[in-house]
């Protein structure tokens, strides 16, 4: 992993900012942002991207971190994201959410993890926003290359990771990761739809498998008359 001596000794405060939940139908997404003088501590903790770490490692990382940084987290709800998506795509979205944490962290250079497939783009996305009062490094796989946006990540999944099981626990069932790709989730939206005969609370309506579930269960229930 390098360093950040490798990219910016000269500048004082730096943070990462990284996050969590962007593509899920349930559930928020989570922008954490980390303020350190330097990355000597971050190193020495052994933090590395969240995916990398097993759910016991992160809990164990996530206090320590806390302990050494500085650090801020902002959250967009189902809710909001729908309502965001009406007017603006993901990655405008991100770069927003982005910005208040670097904004409410006040370092001189920002190393984020691109949320947008050119990572030049996003930079500029969040750059606009602060008004070029911060110097920006946007880097596609910046939480595995920087240690300030290992940590980050680190913040943003433990935090999403939480809220997931508050929701859990308020629904009384079992909901999974929330993603498309986990069958707990998609089993979990059917089984309340069936039930309810709407989504779940926290679930993103404006995602296209919302659309799909319900075309799935509304043949299924055609099928049962013929």
């Amino acid at each position: 992993m390098r360093t950040l001596d490798d990219y910016a000794p000269q500048e004082g405060t730096i943070c990462g900012v990284d996050e969590a939940g962007r593509g899920p139908v349930l559930g928020p997404i989570i922008v954490a942002g980390v303020m350190v003088e330097d990355d000597v501590q971050l190193k020495a903790l052994g933090v590395k991207d969240s995916k990398k770490l097993t759910p016991a490692r992160r809990f164990e990382l996530v206090d320590q971190i806390k302990a050494i940084c500085k650090w801020e987290v902002v959250e967009a709800s189902a809710e909001d994201i729908d309502m965001l998506r009406q007017s603006m795509t993901m990655n405008v979205m991100e770069s927003k959410l982005f910005a208040t944490v670097i904004e409410k962290l006040g370092p001189k250079v920002a190393y984020l993890d691109a949320a947008d497939s050119n990572e030049d783009v996003f930079g500029r996305y969040v750059a606009r926003e602060l008004g070029g009062d911060v110097k920006i490094i946007s880097r596609h796989g910046a939480d595995d290359i920087y240690p300030v946006v290992s940590a980050a990540s680190i913040i943003a999944k433990t935090h999403r990771d939480a809220i997931i099981k508050e929701f859990q626990e308020e629904l009384g069932m079992e909901i999974g990761s929330g993603y498309p790709s986990d069958p707990k989730t998609i089993g979990f939206m059917k089984d309340w739809y069936t039930e309810h005969g709407e989504m779940p609370p926290h679930t993103r309506k404006s995602w296209k498998t919302v659309n799909r579930i319900i075309n799935e269960l509304s043949i299924t229930k055609l099928d049962t008359f013929e």
